[in-house]
């Protein structure tokens, strides 16, 4: 295997991998380019000899380096941890689309766990669990504090077990107690459907290690009876996953040879331009976008992102979008423009450590700003469901010299939300940003949702000015 493909394999857009292994001893890395800081580990060799000797109750060695190293990575932004076995063992088996649990994508905020999206058709999705989610309590313990790998450790579990969420949510005065029962996750990243006037809708879940083939085979499914008029790629509360599938996603539409996304840090080796060609995207010699159908690179295209549309799902959007190959339409996505690898430092153990930030083919960094939608479309007629944060509401997040401070930070409630007991399922015929996406390629009026001010009676949706072109 060649240095850039393994290169590509070993990027994570959304904290999950299948593996990767990479040798850098921690001496190694710690005098590249400067010398050891010999006073502070003197500092560090004394904390710990002072716990070991005064701690109340005493403490094991791996315990005490364990939560040095997990602090050390906790401080530098949302995306940087440290990985024990259990959460090491996770990683690796979280990308081939089955794992126990329940069914979401976590982060951290204010030291509390917060749902960035639900994976559909689990038990935290089926529950009601919905981004933007704080999770206070798990059973009965206080996740105030507790780091991220814990938490996922404590909701994990044996499948037919329960378990008690207390979570608060944007717009509820109290505090909502959800009762789950764990099960076997098996994550079907690709789903699709022919609607109504020949067009195609294709869902994407989650980006795994087979999510472009998978898109493939349903695309020729799609095209049997030739080719659609019109093509739906829906990624909402998508949280991301692989890279190289996300360069294969953005392949399948684009040109032979475009570039699709680059990377840039402080290593040599964090930096790089993933082109639209299987280098980049297929594992071995294997190329699975051979003998896709011709009318998949030139159908009218909508792309549906929300603020749940996280990491790979933004760049396959902002490919797509640079190359005006799509219409982006929806909301803002969430803004995560930076890139993780795994390094193991041990036959069990290893850190996540974001090495660099990605730019779109236009040279467009979305880190804390997201990708703003060519349309924007509010999750239903009578405005949003919910207030999510995103990645620039997040503390510790990197920042972007491209764009302002508050540029990528949810906008404050000046308005009332929709009601949210009417929550829909993607793809549905309820879907009101799926329903203004087939206006857009049938060249009908694309409604707008009028967001309701707090003083002001509910309006009813308008009319957006901007408007498809018939194909």
């Amino acid at each position: 295997m060649g240095t850039r493909k393994f290169r590509s394999f070993g990027l994570v857009s959304a904290g999950v991998v299948a593996g990767i292994l990479l040798s850098l001893g921690i001496s190694a890395v710690a005098q590249r380019g400067s010398t050891l800081p010999l006073d502070e580990l003197r500092q560090f060799s004394s904390v710990f000899a002072a716990i070991k000797n005064n701690y109340v109750e005493p403490v094991g060695d791996k315990k005490l380096i364990d939560g040095a190293i997990s602090g050390m990575l906790s401080d530098l932004d949302p995306h940087s941890a440290y990985l024990d076995a259990d959460a090491f063992k996770e990683m690796q088996t979280a990308t081939q689309g089955e794992f126990g649990g329940l069914g979401i994508e976590v982060g951290t905020e204010d030291g509390v766990v917060k749902v960035i999206s639900p994976i559909e058709d689990t038990p935290a999705a089926r529950a009601g669990i919905r981004a933007g989610d704080l999770i206070v309590k798990i059973d009965n313990t206080s996740t105030k504090g507790m780091s991220l790998t814990e938490a996922v450790k404590m909701m994990r579990g044996k499948v037919k077990t329960p378990i008690t969420l207390t979570i608060v949510r944007e717009g509820q005065t109290q505090p909502i107690v959800v009762k789950i029962v764990r099960d076997t996750i098996r994550v079907r990243s690709v789903r699709s459907k022919m609607l109504d006037d020949n067009i195609a809708y294709v869902r994407i879940a989650q980006f795994q290690e087979k999510t472009g083939a998978d898109l493939v085979r349903h695309l020729k499914e799609l095209g049997a009876k030739g080719a659609p008029r019109g093509l739906i790629l829906d990624m909402r509360n998508d949280p991301g996953g692989l890279l190289n599938s996300a360069i294969g996603v953005s392949a399948a539409f684009l040109k032979p040879d475009v570039l699709v996304v680059s990377t840039d840090g402080r290593a040599p080796d964090s930096k790089h331009k993933y082109m639209a060609n299987s280098a980049d995207y297929a594992r071995g010699d294997s190329d699975y976008l051979t003998g896709l159908p011709g009318w998949v690179k030139t159908v009218p295209m909508v792309v549906l992102v929300n603020v749940g549309s996280a990491s790979a799902s933004e760049i396959v959007a902002g490919a797509l979008q640079d190359h005006k190959r799509a219409t982006i339409m929806g909301n803002r996505t969430f803004g995560k423009g930076s890139v993780q690898v795994v390094l193991p430092i041990s036959d069990s153990t290893a850190i996540k450590l974001t090495t660099s930030r990605y730019f779109t083919p236009s040279g467009r960094s979305i880190q804390a700003t997201g990708i703003v939608p060519d349309v924007v479309v509010a999750d239903t007629a009578e405005g949003d469901l919910f207030r999510a944060s995103r990645e620039a509401d997040l503390q510790r997040h990197l920042t972007n010299s491209q764009a302002t401070e508050t540029e990528g930070k949810s906008t404050a409630p000046e308005a009332e939300l929709a009601d949210t007991s009417k929550v829909f399922q993607f793809g549905s015929p309820e879907d009101f940003q799926l329903q203004q996406a087939v206006n857009y390629l049938e060249g009908k009026p694309v409604q707008k949702a009028t967001l309701r001010p707090k003083t002001a009676s509910a309006e009813g949706a308008a009319t957006e000015s901007k408007t498809g072109k018939k194909k």
